[in-house]
């Protein structure tokens, strides 16, 4: 961990930067990581564990957050606890440890989360230090699942397989993960920090909203990586921007670090919180600068070259051949719930099949390793435990996060009315609906990218006018977002829709998008030429709210 008290030389558009004694006075969480460094917390798991929750500060409930932990909602001493999954790749072990812990200790439940995380709920400290060990046991590793950390790195789940794909980026992925899980050098950032890195053509690991995105793409015949820099959401959108540098596999590592370390450094980036992300750095020096700034750290100039733009959009789901004969299947999970029952099941499925199991950032799972001769057998089987795979796109596109009631920060419930739009939208259009990409959350975090969806839901409170004045359930809803070649941030246009009329307001606006589109346009292309005013007018009456 960096501790030097030196003052820190001045950043672009700075006058002074600030130093240690300024920072650990403004900043409750840099105290918190100076008096104990948080991933330490994890020698005291036995000790915690035999104490009341209500005995535990508070300062050593913030470190657990930096082995994935965070309070379920209410807080009455359980937990939910996010297992990080490097690209989303797990071997039938790892999926059976991850469900038998469902099984015992999570309620039979689990969901899966837009970073290639599996999510379990009802997790006490006292199961803590047999969880810990049996996950490292199967080469998972819980280090950085939350806090001021490397989250998790994701990928194209396909990576290695698809032959689509420019090269396989599962050793750098693997490599990058290796380093940086548990290292406590990078285990003191800032703020949480988001990698992702995959060559695939499609871009379905949303290099846009990432910290850095090392986007997969070919120079004078040699593989390699453009570098995105500055991605994020939360309440303060960013789409990340191109550094304009090509970088070697094998320096993939190096430049990630250097990165980093231009950010953990500069104590501007440590006085407040809410300025504290990458993107704000970005923001702050520019491309130009910021690369100056990494060939500086590197001592020597990297290549020029642009980054790539995505190729068309992809869930992998689906048969699709694998570059070795056999076949992958991308199986859509609604809402992205799956119990522990379901995933011990897939387990012995993938393990028989010789296959392994893949995450999706769209919260669905592909199995791979089939052979043709078994298709049929396997699509059958899977559909038996509640995954069929002949559904409406919308199960496979649609993702909602966590939501009320075991969120904290969540004033909205997100998997069920995700769940009750798209049955909407399948019974009243069919088929014609299946393109469009919908985001619902439960808060302004936008775990689940309201803000880049064609239609997206950000939960937020809102009262009746008149004599009642009843605070309600209400969602904002955004519109004009999206992904890949046109990434945009939308926008609010919807502000306060009462939670009970908000599946009738998106199928208002699907059956105005179907009836007005001209060929080929998609529901971002009518939405950006469609005015405000219109929009309101089409998603029809709504109550006053205030």
């Amino acid at each position: 961990m960096s501790t030097s008290m030196d003052r820190q030389p001045a950043t672009a558009g700075t006058r002074a930067a600030p130093d240690w004694d300024l920072v650990l006075k403004r900043n409750s969480i840099e105290r918190l990581k100076r008096e104990k460094f948080p991933l330490d917390i994890v020698e005291e798991w036995p000790e915690l564990a035999q104490r009341s929750y209500l005995d535990i500060s508070e300062e050593d409930i913030v470190r657990l957050q930096w082995y994935g932990l965070y309070h379920d909602k209410p807080k009455v001493g359980t937990f939910m606890l996010r297992i990080k999954v490097p690209s989303g790749v797990l071997s039938p072990p790892q999926l059976r440890t991850i469900g038998e812990f469902s099984v015992r200790f999570g309620r039979d439940q689990a969901e899966f989360a837009t970073r290639q995380n599996i999510q379990l709920h009802w997790i006490t400290l006292a199961a803590m230090t047999e969880i810990f060990q049996t996950l490292n046991s199967v080469g998972l590793n819980l280090a950085g699942g939350c806090g001021d950390t490397v989250r998790n790195i994701t990928g194209c789940p396909v990576a290695g397989l698809s032959a689509e794909e420019l090269f396989d980026t599962r050793p750098i992925v693997e490599e990058a993960a290796g380093f940086f899980y548990g290292n406590r050098e990078y285990s003191d950032l800032p703020r949480k920090h988001k990698i992702t890195i995959a060559a695939c053509p499609q871009q379905c690991n949303a290099p846009e909203i990432n910290c850095i995105a090392l986007v997969g793409a070919i120079r004078e015949g040699r593989p390699g990586f453009a570098v995105r820099v500055g991605g994020g959401l939360s309440s303060t959108p960013r789409l990340s921007r191109d550094l304009g540098v090509f970088v070697e596999p094998g320096e993939a590592v190096e430049v990630l670090r250097g990165l980093l370390d231009i950010w953990k450094t500069d104590l501007k980036y440590r006085v407040s919180r809410v300025k504290a992300r990458f993107k704000f750095l970005v923001d702050d020096y520019g491309p130009e600068l910021l690369r100056e700034k990494l060939e500086e750290r590197l001592a020597r100039k990297l290549p020029d070259f642009s980054a790539p733009q995505a190729v068309g959009q992809s869930e992998h789901v689906g048969v699709v051949p694998q570059q070795d004969g056999r076949f992958y299947v991308g199986f859509p999970v609604f809402m992205g719930r799956i119990s522990g029952s379901q995933m011990l099941a897939l387990a012995d499925l993938a393990e028989r099949e010789g296959g392994d199991i893949r995450l999706t950032r769209q919260q669905n799972f592909v199995l791979t390793g089939i052979a043709q001769s078994r298709l049929e057998a396997v699509i059958a089987e899977v559909g038996a435990l509640g995954f069929p795979l002949d559904v409406s796109r919308l199960r496979a596109s649609g993702i909602g996060c966590t939501g009320s009631p075991l969120c904290n920060y969540a004033v909205a419930e997100t998997k069920g009315k995700l769940g009750e739009i798209i049955v909407r939208l399948e019974e009243r259009f069919g088929a014609a609906a299946e393109d469009l990409k919908l985001g619902v959350d439960g808060c302004p975090h936008s775990c689940c990218n309201h803000w880049v969806s064609d239609i997206g839901l950000q939960g937020t409170t809102a009262r009746e006018r008149g004599a009642a004045n009843e605070k309600i359930e209400a969602y904002e809803i955004y519109l004009r977002g999206g992904l890949g070649a046109d990434a945009a941030i939308g926008r609010p246009i919807l502000r306060r829709v009462p939670s009970e009329r908000a599946a009738d307001v998106v199928e208002r606006l699907v059956g105005a998008y179907l009836a007005g589109r001209s060929d080929g346009e998609s529901f971002k292309a009518w939405a950006e030429r469609t005015p405000d005013d219109d929009l309101i007018a089409l998603a029809g009456p709504t109550p006053a709210m205030v």
